[in-house]
């Protein structure tokens, strides 16, 4: 077993391998269940139905089990007769966020005039900038108090020349759909979708950093159990909005993905059971990619730098293995363009990891991060 201290660079590394490696097999099987010529050739919204329940359960199994639910708290607030943990109140509209950004990430794929890249693009150029965004507006509310280093913004300037690589092939080469050039901005619906994915990660990845930044240092940092709370959140809200648009009134049941959403629970696909086993590992995915993104001792924009670049790279291991293992496309030129820029934005990050890992060593720092992260690779044993 490789071990680790708790906010070591070590520890960073093992969460980006395991966030990696199910975002690599979570890439491989939505192609498989949706295009595969083999295969069950789901469409898109009855994958999105299938592995949202499989993701969601093993998230929930896994909290329950755990007692991941037990935040330990700053405080408690009463209300009458009851108290709960005061973050509560922000993890709670988090988890909402969360229930927000699942079904947008998967129906961002869904315009067939536009490409899967420009839309992948779209997503994570936003979460980097985002990141960098809110570490701005925390440093002015004095809740950040660590410094953006040069190198991180650095990589944030490659990070977005790797994802605009994608962008510029959407929309002057492979990318076009096959009527012409997808008007983005001219489509409400195309719109209505990345605004609901922008803004719900935009307060989502604030919250976790507020979260992360102000934490007493007598109160140990229980990132397991903001996962719990979050996840709680999500899986409530997706219940209540799918059981909401499943028995909506005659109109709303004739827009296409409501009917095509209904028609997954009402004419089940017969390997269903399959695409919800296959749906687990976007559950995983999901595990390891709060713990990046909260991962204690870091700015948002080096989380959301990890978290976005390790992403990228997953994406075109997939590729590579989906086209080696079932004849699908080779990964195309802007691919490894990006992935060159990737490599780059790394090297800056390990720079700047490797200023703040001697910045916690520091003589100042010391016993600042008593008790600090517990992620997955420190399951409680209680």
């Amino acid at each position: 077993m490789w071990k680790t201290a708790p906010g070591s660079t070590g520890r960073l590394l093992q969460l980006c391998f395991a966030y990696f490696f199910f975002y690599v097999v979570t890439g491989v099987t939505v192609p498989l269940f949706q295009f595969y010529k083999h295969g069950p050739q789901h469409d898109g919204m009855a994958f999105l139905t299938y592995s949202t329940i499989g993701g969601t359960s093993i998230c929930l199994a896994w909290v329950m089990m755990r007692g991941w639910y037990r935040l330990k708290s700053n405080r408690l607030l009463s209300l009458g007769r009851l108290s709960f943990p005061i973050e509560f109140l922000y993890v709670i509209p988090s988890g909402i966020c969360t229930a927000v950004i699942i079904p947008t990430t998967t129906l961002m794929y869904s315009f067939k005039a536009m490409s899967g890249m420009v839309a992948m693009v779209f997503m994570r150029g936003s979460v980097i900038v985002i990141s960098r965004i809110v570490d701005a507006v925390q440093t002015r509310q004095g809740i950040l108090r660590k410094k953006v280093y040069a190198e991180e913004n650095w990589a944030v300037a490659f990070a977005l020349l790797a994802v605009s690589t994608h962008l510029c092939a959407g929309f002057f080469g492979n990318g076009k759909g096959k009527g012409g050039h997808f008007d983005f901005l001219g489509s409400p619906a195309a719109m209505t979708i990345l605004s609901s994915y922008v803004v719900a990660y935009a307060v989502r990845i604030y919250i976790m950093n507020y979260y992360k930044n102000t934490r007493p240092k007598n109160v140990p940092y229980d990132n397991t159990g903001f996962f719990g709370v979050e996840q709680i959140a999500a899986s409530v809200t997706l219940a209540v909005l799918g059981l909401a648009l499943f028995a909506a009134p005659a109109p709303i049941q004739d827009v296409e993905q409501i009917a095509l959403f209904r028609g997954s629970l009402l004419d089940p696909k017969s390997d269903w059971g399959w695409a919800i086993l296959a749906g687990m590992a976007f559950g995983m995915v999901a595990f390891f990619s709060v713990f990046i993104f909260m991962f204690k001792g870091r700015t948002a924009t080096f989380a959301g730098l990890v978290n976005r670049l390790t992403s990228l790279v997953a994406g075109t291991t997939a590729t590579l293995i989906y086209w080696l293992a079932f004849g699908g496309k080779f990964p195309a030129v802007q691919d490894w363009a990006s992935l060159a820029f990737i490599l780059i934005a790394v090297g800056f990050l390990s720079v700047a990891e490797k200023k703040r890992a001697l910045e916690l060593q520091a003589p100042p720092e010391k016993g600042a991060w008593t008790g600090m992260v517990q992620d997955s690779a420190t399951v409680r044993t209680s």
